[in-house]
């Protein structure tokens, strides 16, 4: 497949730096590849992403889900006049994980004017399946005052 990010390489430390503050930094996350067409991100299963019973939060893998989907779409735009924003996400998990690290990668499905689709699978360290999610995205104008 054909590389598309809007400027040809997947800005990772950018991302990395300026999610650091927010949502994305406070769980761990942290994207570590890229290729022409997905993104890798991994995410440590701790204090900050366990439930109550010590498992793997499925909100905290919803989020990361939703993150990668979110980055990735941003990265496909010109992000001067454009901005990415979820409008649906789904998640079906499939294994319960009570330590270490889980591991992100999302591939678009669809890429379109107004619309982009993300396929996300999520793995533990010896990479079986934990969460599979799709997410879709409004390509949407950037506000700017």
């Amino acid at each position: 497949m054909a590389v598309i990010w809007h400027d040809g390489a997947f800005p990772i430390e950018t991302f990395n730096e300026f999610a650091k503050d927010c949502l994305n930094g406070h769980l761990g996350m942290e994207i570590t590849e890229a290729g022409d067409d997905w993104v890798r991100a991994r995410m440590p299963v701790d204090e900050r992403t366990k439930q109550p019973f010590g498992l793997l939060h499925g909100g905290a893998s919803v989020a990361l889900a939703e993150t990668l989907a979110s980055q990735g779409a941003f990265a496909t735009i010109d992000p001067h006049t454009k901005a990415a924003v979820g409008m649906e996400i789904n998640a079906n998990h499939l294994r319960p994980v009570t330590g270490g690290w889980v591991y992100g990668e999302a591939r678009p499905e669809a890429m379109g004017r107004t619309t982009q689709v993300w396929s996300i699978r999520i793995t533990d360290e010896r990479g079986k399946l934990v969460c599979i999610s799709r997410c879709t995205m409004a390509i949407i104008d950037q506000k700017r005052s």
